[in-house]
């Protein structure tokens, strides 16, 4: 999997998506059985290691670097890799610098991309493999196929999340307008919400390296990852205050499944593990769904009132007294909180 936390790493593979020329001419040294070093930027820092080889500054094409790796030197492409600036040359970079890897090809792509910030790409004959490599981080491309695969896979596994998550938020919108919500009712949201957002992250990372081949998988995990981080951020901001979203994305994925270490992790209020124990919202997730109500008066109300039911039972004189609320912004919270309730009332009986 793609180092999320590597931006530049991510460019990296970008480049060598299915669908660029780049990866064009990588697939055909890899039909030839050839391997290849290949450095993606010509500064001045790149060609202080270089030694040998020939000046080239030709435009890029497949056929061209093909037809370069044939020799033994490395071929050194513009940073957007769209010219061949030079080819057949030897990389010397400082042998102090620490590297993991056995063969000479790879040594020395390591070595260079630890030395100086720039992709370096070491295709593998015997292995029939493409490495990157940049600053201390190495990623072997994948097969377009084994990507699409583990993507197919983890999609299916998203949306049964997503369906739950559904469910689970219906199930806290009804039992918000009642005033019975419990620490497992907001736990059942939040688990499967972020279990999808992690999910939809894992898939982003295959669709860096999927190009073009990726593009209905990426349709498909944005339908089912949407609205579900802002929900997430209402949630945890009705129950567990601001850190909560830091807390819940810290949590290992074994721990994200055990109710209560999450309980625990959030600082939700279960006095001796009773997970019954009922909560009040805030009212940031309900209140936020009424679209003629700004977030700042959003967060006045929270603040004057510090809970959904006393939000919902409070008169158009007392939601006037909240700076900002006129006498048509309180008959709006009023009128729209009562449709929720009325909407929650039907479904349930429905």
């Amino acid at each position: 999997m793609v180092d999320r936390g590597s931006q530049p790493l991510n460019d990296a593979l970008a480049l060598i998506a299915p669908g660029t020329a780049l990866r064009e001419g990588l697939d055909r040294i890899l039909q030839a059985k050839h391997g290849a070093l290949i450095v993606l930027g010509d500064d001045p820092d790149v060609l202080s290691i270089c030694t040998g080889g020939f000046l080239l500054d030709a435009e890029y094409s497949p056929q061209r670097l093909s037809e370069l790796a044939k020799m033994d030197g490395a071929i050194i492409l513009a940073g957007d890799a769209s010219r061949i600036a030079r080819a057949n040359v030897h990389l010397v970079p400082h042998s102090s610098i620490a590297t993991t890897e056995t063969g000479t090809r790879h040594r020395t792509a390591e070595r260079v991309a630890r030395s100086i910030d720039v992709p370096v790409i070491a295709v593998s004959e015997a292995m029939a493999t493409i490495a990157v490599y940049r600053n201390d981080l190495k990623h072997t491309s994948q097969s377009s196929g084994w990507l699409i695969d583990r993507s197919s896979q983890a999609l299916a596994t998203q949306q049964r999340f997503r369906a739950r998550f559904d469910d689970a938020l219906t199930q806290l919108t009804r039992l918000e307008m009642e005033d019975t919500v419990s620490v497992r009712d907001v736990v059942a949201v939040l688990q499967p919400g972020e279990m999808v957002r992690r999910i939809a992250e894992e898939v982003g990372d295959h669709l860096v390296e999927l190009g073009v081949d990726g593009r209905l998988i990426q349709l498909q995990t944005e339908e089912l990852s949407a609205g579900v981080s802002e929900v997430l951020t209402l949630v945890l901001r009705d129950y567990a205050g601001e850190s909560g979203l830091t807390d819940l994305r810290e949590l290992p994925a074994d721990a994200l499944m055990d109710l209560p270490q999450v309980v625990a992790i959030l600082g939700l209020p279960a006095p001796d593990d009773q997970l019954h124990a009922e909560m009040a919202p805030r009212g940031y997730r309900l209140l936020h769904r009424l679209p003629q109500l700004s977030p700042p008066l959003v967060e006045s109300l929270v603040e004057r009132f510090g809970a959904l039911p006393e939000i919902m039972s409070a008169s158009v004189a007392e939601l006037e007294s909240v700076d900002g609320i006129d006498t048509a912004a309180a008959r709006l919270v009023r009128d729209g909180l009562a449709r929720m309730v009325e909407a929650s009332i039907f479904e349930r009986y429905e």
